[in-house]
């Protein structure tokens, strides 16, 4: 269900948003914003998965959506298509729900670069300046 890789992660609270990118590799989870570290650990089953997470804040900055640092955050969630909706709580605020989405990151596919060789210089092919009478 869920590839090994990095995932962009939207997540909202009846308080506030926020965006992240996390990393899934083998049932563990890392990852972090502009203020957060996350890590934890998830297991799968079908389509559906559980995971818990612990965050960590690492810089000063605003408020998580939560309010607190430091918390630990226990999800389920399934696949739709790509997506993987989520749902969830923060053992520090119970009862404030948590949900959101993760969307698997798509790397680009280097283009092909076209090599055209460059012309011979040839001296001969330059613009004469206007000769001078005296």
């Amino acid at each position: 269900m869920l590839k090994n890789g990095t995932y962009a992660a939207w997540f909202k609270t009846s308080r506030s948003g926020g965006a992240a990118l996390v990393r899934l590799s083998d049932g563990a989870i890392s990852g972090g914003d502009s203020i957060l570290t996350y890590t934890g650990s998830y297991e799968l089953c079908g389509n559906q998965f559980t995971a818990v997470i612990s965050t960590s804040r690492h810089s000063a900055g605003h408020d998580t959506i939560f309010g607190t640092d430091n918390l630990t955050l226990r999800l389920e969630g399934s696949r739709t298509g790509k997506y993987v909706t989520f749902r969830g709580e923060a053992d520090e605020v119970p009862g404030m729900r948590l949900e959101g989405t993760l969307i698997p990151s798509e790397e680009k596919q280097p283009s092909a670069q076209v090599r055209v060789a460059a012309p011979k210089f040839n001296i001969d092919r330059l613009p004469k300046p206007p000769s001078r009478s005296r």
